[in-house]
């Protein structure tokens, strides 16, 4: 059932109520406490990522300690932290900050239109009752901030299994696992090598309701790493310095270790795979063929590492419950996987552990007076605001950092264009990339899901400010002093004041 549209308007509009949604909320509130600001979650719920996986084990990869905001301490022992702890942390950041009298849930942003002659964002809205009848709203906007993440919510990737009709077990997606789904004395066979595969297999494993045994079927090895589940050197620090400075100190320590081992791995491959084979070797039974299943073919930090929280997955495999089989895949078959080697892996149940579809804009296509903008291809200026599209950003993390560690300075960047039109009475700011200038791919991983969507992705230049870096480290240089370019260009509303100005007419 569907009822007429009613309207709301708001100076900023930030759209996703995930981690980056909800930091990027809290500093803009700090930033403009005199302006209005809404946060639309089209889920009943807060969380993103965080409450749409409930798979087993469902975790971080990064140490939370990074992961999380720098405004509010995680104060957990366990540095790699359970979904069910993640989403807490959200809810407790939500209620502290007051951030509850923005948030409208189940508002589902289905369209953005944008109008010179108004400088204003028009966002078409369904709100789901709680009862599920859909009422249209219209929320009108000066700015907006798009907190969508990268990857669709409603749909990950499958490639197509020929014989999957006769598999007469279940098949699952971590994206849409069953709630209380129960797979206690089953065998298991997850098809995938990434961080949700190395997540799963231990999980599955554990407890009352463990699985009787649990087989990783890989065609491409994936470089897996242990790391502490509990960060000791933090614990110390929140100890000796207190909880804001400790917590402090854990980041700096983080952001600078992380950039270490990726700059070593990354700038000396060769010495990588041999540091990381040597490492995985120690971690698995005597006379494991390490080079068939944890030797991948590329370098590492091509894709991102994998990691083992005290190496739960290597002990899995050594209690011999679970094992890794690298092959590939001729067919599903009634009883379970038919390899192109020959061999069967017989199943109860199967894992289509084989990634994300990959989406910009949480599928919004915006429109600029009436022309769709494509961001495909599209340069981002400082990795955040789109060439030609006013009034703008997007929040995209980095590849080889914590994801998150990125939000003050995309926030920061907002704020400085915020204050800019603010002090000189324009109203609409829009980035222009330079004619002819050459771009390139804005990230660096080989990863599939990745490769899958390149012509779908916006670029970037090669120097700033349509430069992005995919380490917090080198990126967060390219904030330093005022990030108002000539390439950014503001104006008054088309009724008003039609001729662009440059930031040095403007100044």
């Amino acid at each position: 059932m569907k009822h007429e549209t009613t309207t709301e308007t708001a100076d900023i509009v930030v759209i996703g109520a995930g981690l980056s949604g909800i930091g990027a909320a809290k500093y803009l509130m700090d930033d403009f406490p005199d302006k209005k600001l809404l946060l639309l979650e089209g889920r009943d719920a807060i969380g993103g990522t965080w409450d749409l996986f409930r798979y087993p084990g469902i975790r971080s990869d990064d140490s939370v300690h990074t992961y999380g905001y720098e405004f509010k301490p995680w104060l957990h022992e366990e540095a790699i932290a359970g979904g069910d702890l993640i989403r807490g942390y959200m809810e407790e950041t939500v209620a502290e900050f007051g951030l509850d009298r923005i948030l409208r849930l189940r508002h589902r942003v289905t369209a953005a239109d944008w109008s010179s002659e108004e400088a204003q964002w028009t966002l078409r809205v369904t709100v789901t009752d709680e009862d599920g009848t859909e009422t249209h709203k219209t929320v009108r906007a000066g700015f907006v901030f798009s907190g969508t993440g990268y990857y669709r919510y409603d749909e990950g990737f499958e490639p197509h299994f020929a014989g999957r009709e006769d598999f007469r077990g279940d098949i699952l997606h971590p994206q849409h696992w069953p709630r209380d789904y129960d797979h206690s004395g089953k065998h298991v066979v997850i098809v995938g090598s990434g961080a949700t595969a190395v997540t799963m297999l231990p999980a599955m494993l554990t407890g009352e309701g463990a699985a009787a045994h649990v087989t990783m079927l890989q065609r491409t090895p994936s470089y897996v790493a242990s790391m502490p589940r509990v960060d000791t050197i933090a614990q110390l620090l929140l100890k000796v310095f207190g909880t804001r400075l400790g917590y402090r100190l854990t980041r700096i320590k983080n952001i600078w270790r992380d950039h270490l081992i990726v700059t070593v791995l990354v700038r000396f491959p060769t010495f990588g795979r041999k540091l990381l084979r040597s490492m995985t070797a120690k971690e698995l039974p005597a006379g494991f063929d390490v080079d068939t299943h944890f030797a991948p073919p590329y370098s590492p930090w091509d894709q991102r590492l994998c990691a083992t929280p005290d190496g739960d997955f290597f002990e899995a495999i050594r209690e011999g419950n679970a094992d890794v089989v690298t092959d590939e895949i001729e067919r599903f078959t009634a009883e379970g996987i038919l390899l192109k080697s020959g061999r069967t892996l017989e199943a109860d149940v199967i894992v289509t552990a084989t990634g994300l579809v990959m989406q910009m804009l949480g599928g919004i296509r915006p429109t600029v007076d009436g022309t769709p903008v494509d961001v495909a291809g599209t340069p981002l200026y400082h990795g955040a605001l789109i060439s030609g599209v006013p009034n703008w950003a997007m929040m995209l993390g980095f590849t080889k950092a914590t994801w998150t560690l990125r939000i003050r300075n995309v926030t920061r960047l907002v704020a400085e264009v915020i204050r800019e039109m603010d002090r000189k009475g324009y109203d609409t700011a829009v980035p222009v990339a330079p004619e002819g200038m050459p771009t390139q791919s804005l990230f660096d991983l080989s990863a599939g899901y990745m490769q899958r969507a390149e012509a779908e992705l916006p670029r970037q230049g090669a120097g700033k400010p349509w430069r992005m870096h995919t380490t917090f480290v080198k990126d967060n240089r390219l904030f330093k002093g005022r990030l108002i370019h000539r390439d950014l260009q503001f104006s008054k509303r088309a009724a008003e004041a039609p001729r662009l100005v440059s930031v040095e007419a403007a100044s």
